[in-house]
């Protein structure tokens, strides 16, 4: 895990993990925040990592940051973006907190099955799983703009 920063701040933080949650807060004081984001998720009480989670945006959103956008790709149909959206609200009723997925260039079709599967699980699979791709995607993302840094 080289090219790992050894100190991010807050800011940078947020644009990684899509907000400035208490959890976002708690990183930047790190030395190594992108390496003790999975350890430091795992000790917050659930109502910080459920913040940590709400604080992305909805997978087929109109309204994304420009990251959120660029890894979602174009829009697909309005009937993918349709079942999204009521996958989206099912996800939500069912588990009380936004569904969260790296989704590494798929497309949407393809998280419409990826929702569709995890709406099987169990409320705590489902915890840890959202908290894993978190971090995943914030890794990701920092990874990405090293490779774009001049």
């Amino acid at each position: 895990m080289h090219h790992l920063p050894r100190k991010l701040s807050s800011d940078e933080l947020a644009t990684l993990f899509e907000g400035r949650t208490r959890f976002v807060e708690r990183l930047a004081e790190q030395t190594d925040p992108l390496g003790a984001a999975r350890g430091l998720l795992a000790t917050l009480p659930e109502d910080e990592q459920l913040e940590a989670l709400n604080a992305h945006p909805r997978i087929g959103a109109a309204r994304l940051s420009r990251t959120s956008a660029r890894e979602q790709g174009d829009p697909d149909d309005p009937a993918v973006l349709a079942e999204l959206g009521r996958l989206n609200h099912a996800y939500e009723a069912r588990f009380g907190f936004r569904f969260v997925v790296f989704v590494n260039r798929r497309s949407r079709s393809d998280i419409v099955r990826e929702l569709e599967r995890r709406l099987t699980r169990t409320r705590g699979e489902e915890i840890q799983k959202a908290l894993d791709d978190l971090c995943a995607i914030a890794l990701d993302r920092y990874r990405t703009a090293i490779r774009r840094a001049p």
